[in-house]
C-alpha cells in the first residue's frame, strides 16, 4: 500500500512537465514533490489512517450498538401496543358482562317490586278496587321506566369509567338499594 502510494505521487505529479533539471531546489516542482512525499510519510508515521480508520470502526460499532438499542425500543413498544390491545378488549368483555349483569338485576328488580306492589294490592283490594288498579298499571309503567332508566345510566357510567370488577359490583348493589327504596 505505501509502495503503491508513493509510486502514484511520484507518477501523478506535474514535475514531469516542467523544464530544466528536476532536482533542484529552485524547481517548484521538486519541492512540492517532496513536501507532499514528506507530509504523506509523516501521516503514515504516526499512523493517521490507522486512527482514521480506528474512529471509523468505533463509530460504526457506535452506530450498530444505536441500532440495536432502537430495534429493542421498537419491539418493546410493539409488546407494550398488544398488551393494551389485550387490555382493552378485556375491559370491553368485562363491560359487556356488567351490562348484560346489570339487565338482569334490573329486571329481577322489577319482577321483585312487581311481586310486592301485587301484594300490596291485593291487601287493600277490599277498601278501593278502582283506586288500586289504576295504581296498579302506574307503578309498573313506573316502576319499568325507572328500572330501565337505572340501568342504562348505571351502564352508561361504567362504560365512561371502564370501572374494574369491585367498582362495578358496589355501583350496581348502590343502584338495586335505590330502586328498591323508590318502589316501597
Amino acid at each position: 500500500m505505501k509502495k503503491l502510494i508513493l509510486a502514484t505521487a511520484v507518477l501523478a505529479t506535474p514535475a514531469s512537465a516542467a523544464t530544466g533539471a528536476f532536482f533542484s531546489l529552485s524547481n517548484t516542482n521538486f519541492i512540492v514533490t517532496v513536501s507532499f512525499l514528506l507530509f504523506v510519510g509523516i501521516l503514515v508515521y504516526y499512523k493517521v489512517p490507522a486512527r482514521l480508520l480506528g474512529m471509523l470502526d468505533r463509530r460504526a460499532v457506535t452506530i450498530k450498538a444505536e441500532l440495536a438499542e432502537a430495534r429493542a425500543l421498537r419491539d418493546e413498544a410493539k409488546e407494550l401496543l398488544a398488551s393494551y390491545d389485550r387490555k382493552s378488549r378485556e375491559v370491553q368483555e368485562q363491560s359487556a358482562r356488567i351490562i348484560a349483569t346489570a339487565k338482569e338485576e334490573a329486571l329481577a328488580a322489577a319482577e321483585q317490586a312487581k311481586a310486592d306492589l301485587k301484594v300490596t294490592i291485593a291487601r287493600r283490594l277490599a277498601a278501593a278496587t278502582d283506586r288500586i288498579a289504576s295504581a296498579e298499571a302506574s307503578a309498573v309503567r313506573e316502576v319499568r321506566e325507572r328500572a330501565i332508566t337505572v340501568a342504562i345510566a348505571t351502564a352508561s357510567d361504567l362504560l365512561k369509567r371502564q370501572m374494574t370488577a369491585e367498582a362495578a359490583s358496589a355501583s350496581i348493589d348502590d343502584a338495586i338499594v335505590q330502586v328498591g327504596a323508590k318502589l316501597h
